[in-house]
């Protein structure tokens, strides 16, 4: 089944994305990626010696959701944008099952494309239980974690997916209730309104996310921070802050804030990660 509602939705979704990259703030090159999985898109960034920077974005999601932030980070990195294969990016529609070991493989093909050896890893949601799934695996290849609201780490609220049902069914304006008590913005955001496009268009996976377990965190031997809001709808954010500072991380809960973090409060943990100072 395609990740997609429509051929018309794929349309609509892959000419918006187009557009956003077509706004790229940078020069960059565009890499088509063969791996396991079928072809991946990567956008390069930054200079060729600087140290490489993955990013990793979240679920229904696409590469657009770094262009914002790209000028600060390629000043120091060499950035890889990669969009995660079975989202609405422009990489291969291939989902595999979340209890294997083929997200790890194909991330590693992506990162021996490009001779990368070790990454720091800046993710989002979805993005950080793909990071975390291959610095567990492949703990060498990850020089440093930065976690955006990730999900593997405390339960889902079972609540939400209720609420978001029942507000469905109230039409548009249900909808967007939803979606904003998702994000954790305005109802006027363009960030929910993008959101509700994507919906609307696209499948999201179902299910939850495998939570990783104590004895696979406990292997984490890499820097890692995290940062997730404090009133998160869809993520136990005091969960995963206790989970992950038994392991050493250091973690943010952010007050009055949801599931979408703003700003770039994780660039001096990257900063620090490129200068390889984590000492203070």
């Amino acid at each position: 089944m395609t990740i997609y509602k429509s051929a018309a939705g794929a349309a609509l979704l892959r000419k918006r994305y187009l557009e956003a990259l077509a706004a790229w703030p940078l020069p960059h090159d565009d890499v088509r990626v063969p791996t396991p999985e079928g072809e991946t898109f990567v956008r390069v960034s930054g200079p060729a010696e600087g140290p490489a920077l993955v990013l990793l974005h979240g679920s229904g999601s696409n590469s657009a959701e770094w262009a914002a932030r790209i000028p600060a980070l390629a000043e120091r990195f060499r950035v890889h944008a990669v969009d995660i294969i079975g989202e609405p990016g422009l990489s291969a529609e291939t989902r595999p099952p979340l209890d294997s070991d083929r997200y790890t493989r194909w991330l590693e093909a992506v990162l021996d494309h490009f001779g990368v050896a070790r990454a720091t890893f800046l993710t989002s949601s979805f993005g950080g239980w793909v990071a975390l799934d291959f610095a567990i695996r492949r703990p060498g290849r990850v020089a440093a974690l930065a976690l955006r609201c990730p999900v593997g780490l405390g339960p889902m609220k079972k609540g939400f997916a209720v609420k978001a049902v029942l507000l469905a069914l109230l039409g548009e304006k249900g909808r967007r209730k939803a979606v904003a008590g998702a994000v954790g913005e305005p109802e006027s955001s363009p960030i929910v309104a993008h959101q509700l496009v994507v919906s609307a268009n696209y499948r999201y996976r179902t299910g939850p996310f495998p939570v990783f377990g104590d004895a696979a965190l406990a292997g984490l031997s890499m820097p890692v921070y995290a940062v997730a809001g404090a009133d998160d709808a869809m993520v136990d954010s005091a969960t995963t802050k206790r989970r992950l500072e038994a392991v050493g991380a250091v973690v943010d809960l952010v007050p009055g804030t949801g599931h979408f973090i703003p700003g770039q409060v994780d660039l001096d943990f990257l900063t620090r990660a490129s200068n390889g100072d984590f000492t203070g």
